[in-house]
């Protein structure tokens, strides 16, 4: 008699490149056009925007029971064509329906997040689903169309049918760790590079700190960004001039920083950040423990970010911060973030680096990809 064959149940953890390419293939991930070559990333999937753009009077989630759609209709003000290339208003806000929809398994969930050049552009970008009651997650065994939010802060934006803004993780299971073995991986290999003392350990997250001392008195440590500039167009790289939107921050003797509200910053943590292949990363959103303001709307980081052998060699963290409703003062060395780490369900077939053309691996202190870079 034969044994009937047990079947291997599939690991838990964040989902790799290889295995959303086999979802995408089953048509758990679909899409109505064909997928973009560069779509996949070692732990994510970006997601594309659609034809159309809604604008809102106001943000929502549609809440249990009801869809997107019916929200759009409620709220809706008028349609924008996006296949040409369209500007939304900063201080607006949009609804897009994406390309990509979900079929997902009862036991995978997914997590969205703005693309990091998105999230330092201060466009405030997230996920919406049908019967959604939080922003960006998605409950497992979902099944239904995407919608992105987008609501441009600073600067007015050029999109277009097939940007990218937002991205997905997708995972399986329970990929979190404890504090115990969060612990044991920072001494068998070092997750955020201090420069003496203990790592700081909070829970199952550690902890990072801001530069404000960078290279000496003088030295630039942030941009604040300027009111009144030109669009910035999404999909182009390295298309507009630095100076004409940014605004230099440098230190001071102090090594002090004085956020004023309302106004948007780019920061850079003090220790480099490492991320090893076999994981995935995520900036914890703002916790006022921490203090009166916000930091890093983007918040993925990608198996092999900062990994010496990807050619990181340490990764600072850039953070885009905003004061709330008064002004704060940063100080050099404190805390502002903390990142939890997160299993992945397989090695990944791709790794975050120089060989898959990652744009900020090994970075410091850097503006996004749209501008080029300014003088120091």
């Amino acid at each position: 008699m034969k044994r009937a064959k047990t079947k291997v149940k599939p690991a838990d953890g964040v989902l790799p490149s290889q295995e959303l390419e086999a979802l995408r293939d089953r048509g758990v991930i679909h899409s109505a056009k064909p997928w973009d070559a560069d779509q996949l990333q070692p732990a994510s999937l970006d997601l594309r925007l659609g034809s159309k753009a809604y604008r809102v009077r106001a943000s929502f989630l549609p809440g249990e029971g009801a869809s997107v759609e019916s929200k759009i209709k409620a709220l809706g003000m008028h349609e924008i064509d996006l296949r040409e290339g369209a500007v939304l208003e900063r201080g607006c806000v949009y609804i897009v329906p994406l390309m990509e929809g979900l079929k997902l398994d009862r036991d995978v969930s997914a997590l969205a997040n703005p693309k990091s050049s998105i999230g330092r552009l201060d466009v405030f970008t997230r996920v919406i689903v049908d019967r959604g009651t939080a922003f960006d997650r998605i409950p497992e065994g979902y099944r239904g169309p995407l919608y992105a939010e987008i609501a441009p802060r600073t600067f007015s934006v050029k999109l277009r049918q097939g940007s990218r803004l937002c991205q997905l993780r997708l995972k399986r299971g329970e990929a979190e760790f404890g504090a115990g073995e969060l612990l044991d991986l920072h001494r068998k290999t070092p997750l955020v590079h201090y420069a003496a003392g203990k790592p700081i350990v909070q829970g199952d997250a550690i902890g990072v700190t801001i530069d404000l001392a960078g290279a000496g008195d003088g030295a630039v440590i942030g941009y604040r960004a300027k009111r009144h500039t030109d669009v910035v167009d999404v999909d182009r790289k390295g298309d507009c001039d630095a100076a004409e939107f940014w605004e230099p921050i440098r230190a001071n003797a102090a090594k002090t920083l004085i956020l004023d509200p309302n106004e948007f910053y780019i920061l850079a943590t003090r220790e480099a950040v490492s991320v090893p292949p076999d994981f995935a990363a995520e900036m914890i959103a703002y916790d006022t423990m921490v203090g009166e303001f916000r930091v890093h709307y983007a918040g993925f980081f990608d198996p092999g970010f900062g990994w010496d052998p990807a050619g990181g060699k340490g990764s600072r963290a850039v953070l885009e911060v905003r004061s709330h409703e008064v002004p704060y003062v940063l100080e050099h060395g404190q805390i502002v973030g903390w990142l939890r780490y997160e299993k992945l369900a397989a090695p990944p077939a791709l790794v975050y680096g120089r060989d898959i053309g990652s744009h900020y691996q090994g970075q410091g202190l850097q503006l996004s990809k749209h501008f080029r870079k300014p003088a120091a």
